[in-house]
Formats: C-alpha cells, structure tokens, sequence
C-alpha cells in the first residue's frame, strides 16, 4: 500500500468513526440539522461530519445559529474545523460570523499493533516507573505538574481527570523519585476502534530522555489489549514529528474557531 493510499483509508476510518456523536459521548447534545450541538457545563462545542449538500447560504445561517445559540447562554462555543472540510471557504466565513482560530494541530492516526511493535522495549527508561493511577490525589499531582510545564493556573484539571477516569480513561504518570515528571492518557471511544492518546507533558529538565516515547508506548500497548485497533492524536508542532517517525500518519489538520461573546 502506498504511502497516500495509506493516509486515505486512515483518514476515512477517522472520519467515520470520530467525527459526529462520536464527540459528544456523555454530554448533553442537540441537533441542528447536520451539526450536532455539545453543551458542556461552561461552552459549547459544534460537531459534524459533512456539512456537503448545503448551499452557501444555508452554511452561513447554520454557522450563526450555533453562535447566536450559545451566546444566548452567555457561552462561548468551539467550532473544530478540519483541513480537509468543505466547501473551501468554510474558514472564511467562521471569520465572518464571529469566530477566531486558535492554534492549528495535525490529527496522526496509526495502528496501534504496529505502534506496540515499533515501540517494543521502549516502555521504561532509567530511573523513571510508569503507572496506572486511579486516585484524586494523584490527578492533583499532575494538575500541579502541568501547571508547572505551562506556567499557569491547571488546578482544574484535577476534576477533568475525575470525571474522564470515571468514564473509563486510562491515566498514567511517570515519575522520578516520586516526583511526577510527566501525565498522558488513553481515551477509549466506545462504538469505535479507536483510542485517544491525551497529555505528554514532561518537567523542562526530563525531556529528551524518552518519556513521552515510553508513555505512547504503554498506552499502545493497551489499546491492543483492550482491542482497539487505531490510535489518534491531535499533535502539536511540538510532538508530531516524533509521533510521525514512530509511524504515525498525518491525515488532516484540526483547527479550533472559537467565537466569544461579549
């Protein structure tokens, strides 16, 4: 199989499997035509997996509905646009209504066999244990370790970790002397063949030293254990050439338009 035919049966399986109610398992959701409405407790969230059969128009009143409908709450909503959506102005008229992009990501997608296997012995480094945690305690540790990596207030994250674990997310911590270095975790989807790998961060002064590496490698080799076949990520431009030389493939790109009222 060639290297495009590869990327265009990954994306399709992505798109299929991860786009629409996929997104908004768990959370309220309503419907407007072909988009579905995620209402988390404080924003939105705008999913969808076509938007093809909708004139110019219809699009541009479809885009306002969701923002005068979160705005209507007081809420600002996140509308996720892929590289590969249509039409190919789509960016533009976010623009128009409202919305303003944030920070572009690329969406790697791989087999996660092919990853465990890639990654095989590359689960542990020197002086470093990963493990699986299930306690508060330790999701406030990382909360304070990300707070750290990103100097800003994340003591939000440890309820964001409580409800994810509760919901069956897998979370590991890496840490050197008891001390956490570095958090990621495995987001299993259910109803489909995929795993989300989430988190990463590693403390300034542990990185280069194959953490990250050790922690995709453990998550891989759950999701083949758990059965999953795919895993998935939203990679920064910090990560997304390492996870590409570990075989993973770039299929498109998601960028997050986000509209706030005033």
């Amino acid at each position: 199989m060639t290297d495009a035919s590869k990327r265009e049966q990954l994306l399709a399986v992505y798109d299929d499997q991860l786009r629409g109610t996929s997104e908004s398992a768990d959370v309220p959701t309503s419907m407007d035509g072909p988009v579905i409405r995620v209402e988390y407790p404080s924003r939105g969230f705008v999913s969808y997996r076509t938007l093809d059969g909708l004139d110019s128009a219809e699009i541009d009143a479809l885009i306002a509905r969701q923002r005068d409908y979160f705005a209507a709450k007081g809420q600002s909503v996140e509308w996720k646009l892929r590289g590969h959506d249509r039409p190919a102005d789509l960016p533009d008229r976010l623009r128009a209504a409202g919305f303003e992009p944030e920070e572009q990501e690329t969406v790697l997608v791989a087999e996660s066999a092919d990853i465990a296997e890639r990654l095989r012995g590359r689960d542990t480094v020197d002086g470093i244990t990963i493990r699986l945690v299930s306690d508060r305690a330790d999701f406030e540790r990382i909360a304070a370790m990300e707070s750290t990596v990103w100097n800003d207030d994340w003591s939000w994250l440890a309820d964001d970790l409580v409800r994810r674990h509760a919901s069956g997310t897998d979370i590991f911590v890496a840490e050197a002397d008891g001390q956490v270095v570095s958090a990621a975790w495995a987001v299993y989807k259910k109803g489909t063949e995929f795993t989300g790998l989430w988190g990463g961060s590693t403390l300034a002064e542990w990185r280069g030293k194959g953490i990250y590496k050790a922690l995709v490698a453990v998550r891989a080799a759950r999701a083949v254990e758990l059965g999953y076949k795919y895993l998935h990520v939203d990679a920064s431009d910090d990560s997304s050439p390492i996870l590409q030389r570990l075989g993973f493939v770039a299929v498109t790109t998601t960028t997050p338009y986000v509209y706030k009222p005033a």
